[in-house]
């Protein structure tokens, strides 16, 4: 690669980071609603599986990060540069995955609730003006960090003034003893019914499948890094403006001790941004509707009964009735508002970096694809899903959103399992000597392939299901 100075890194400590997409996506359904149905049917103490997700999650971030900052390349274009078809196995699990439209279903099925309009309406009138807010931006990065850093502030302060309200101290210490109850699994979480929901729900554990891989990509965009170098994506009303992209990456010179001075401040700054912002505000959030789920089981001893009898979306609405108990029963419709701004939160960042993500592996690797611009790749892969998302919500799965949210959850998990290898080979074979991870690193991120991949392959071979 041509060799480049590294920028300066900005202070360590920091309000906004491109870690705000991972949040975005993190604190999502998995927190609202996959991990409190599981807390109501197995206890607070099943909450030590979420700590482990989370927090391999945060090690990945690191090191995802790490090529990135080092070159201003994606992490697709560094499996590529290993083996191209791993590069191409990555675009079609994307695909597969990412177009099913779970979060936003979700959210509209509590909007409907609130509201009475028919979920697949709001869901497919919210996708469209996704894709028009995306269209008409004039660089995404800025408006979305801007858009997501706002609803992420407000989803923090009102999940934690919902749990206050109904939630008791108890709830507090059971939730937070909870997380350290290793090794605690009931017999009922190892039958073909849960244990494949549980490997999905660890997997949105914070931000599942490929999204840390597409954080990449928003690190470019932000300028962390090598980054710097690259031009920012731009949307379709502006796409006459975007610089050309470069071919490949850069890199800077590791035995430079003021350039190896700089690295070592980027990567306090990921650091920050991986610990306290992505790890500190998931865990905030899910603590509360954790609270909030035991609060639930109080209020509705007949929710476990439901959702054993397959009622998905009983723990929602159990939830609802639990906030709505404190005496003002229009607080329901509040909670069930926060769900649907949590679908719409997840699309927004969902649909943003599985457009960016596709278009940076088509405009690179697919033969002819320069002769467009990246921002005409972008907008062709983001109404590309919002089309096939309206197709399937009018006439896809019969079960409703939270189906659909079952199947994504557990086809991340395979993605998740996959790109810890990849992440082992591109850091330990493309990068100098001097920043590549340490020992420690290496063998977390080891050890995620083998936990998540270990989980998928257990369910399909122990029950002969993927879900039930």
């Amino acid at each position: 690669m041509p060799i480049r100075k590294l920028p300066e890194a900005p202070p360590s400590v920091h309000l906004l980071g491109p870690t705000v997409f991972l949040v975005a996506l993190g604190v999502g359904m998995g927190e609202s609603y996959m991990w409190p149905r599981l807390v109501l049917l197995f206890g607070p103490e099943i909450r030590w599986l979420f700590l482990i997700g989370v927090t391999l999650q945060a090690i990945v971030l690191l090191e995802m990060s790490r090529y990135a900052m080092a070159t201003g390349e994606s992490i697709f274009t560094g499996a590529a540069r290993v083996f191209k078809p791993i590069m191409w196995f990555f675009f079609t699990i994307a695909i597969l995955i990412y177009i099913w439209p779970g979060h936003l279903s979700a959210g509209a099925l509590a909007f409907e609730s609130v509201t009475g309009i028919s979920w697949q309406i709001a869901a497919i009138v919210g996708m469209v003006l996704v894709g028009l807010v995306f269209t008409l931006a004039k660089v995404i990065y800025n408006l979305l960090e801007t858009v997501l850093s706002i609803l992420i502030g407000t989803l923090v302060v009102g999940t934690a003034i919902i749990a206050s309200l109904v939630g008791t101290w108890g709830d507090l210490a059971s939730t937070i003893t909870g997380m350290f109850a290793f090794g605690y699994l009931p017999e009922e979480a190892l039958t073909a019914a849960w244990f494949p929901v549980i490997v999905g729900s660890i997997a949105f554990a914070g931000p599942s499948g490929m999204q840390q891989m597409w954080y990449t990509l928003h690190l470019r965009d932000k300028g962390a890094g090598m980054g710097a170098h690259i031009p920012q994506l731009r949307g379709l009303r502006s796409a006459g403006e975007e610089e050309v992209m470069p071919s490949r990456g850069f890199m800077f010179d590791t035995d430079d001790p003021e350039e190896m001075a700089k690295w070592r401040g980027w990567r306090r700054w990921v650091t920050f941004d991986a610990l306290l912002l992505f790890w500190g505000i998931t865990m905030l959030v899910t603590i509360s509707f954790t609270v909030l789920a035991q609060a639930a089981a109080r209020n509705s001893p007949n929710v476990v009964n439901l959702l054993r009898d397959g009622e998905r979306e009983a723990a929602l609405n159990a939830m609802s009735d639990s906030f709505a108990s404190v005496g003002i029963p229009a607080l329901g419709g509040v909670f069930m508002s926060f769900i649907a701004l949590i679908g719409l939160n997840a699309t927004l960042g969902l649909f943003d970096s599985f457009s960016r993500g596709q278009s940076d592996m088509a405009y690179h690797f697919i033969p002819g694809a320069k002769r467009f611009r990246m921002a005409h790749l972008y907008a062709g892969f983001l109404w590309g899903v919002i089309i096939f998302g309206i197709c399937i919500l009018l006439w896809g799965p019969a079960d409703g959103p939270a189906a659909i949210l079952d199947v994504l959850a557990f086809l991340s998990t395979f993605a998740m399992g996959a790109y810890c290898v990849v992440l082992l080979l591109v850091n330990n074979r493309l990068l100098p000597k001097p920043i590549r991870p340490k020992l420690w690193s290496n063998l977390i991120i080891g050890f995620g392939a083998v936990f998540y991949l270990g989980m998928l392959f257990y369910s399909l071979i122990r029950f002969g299901v993927v879900l039930d």
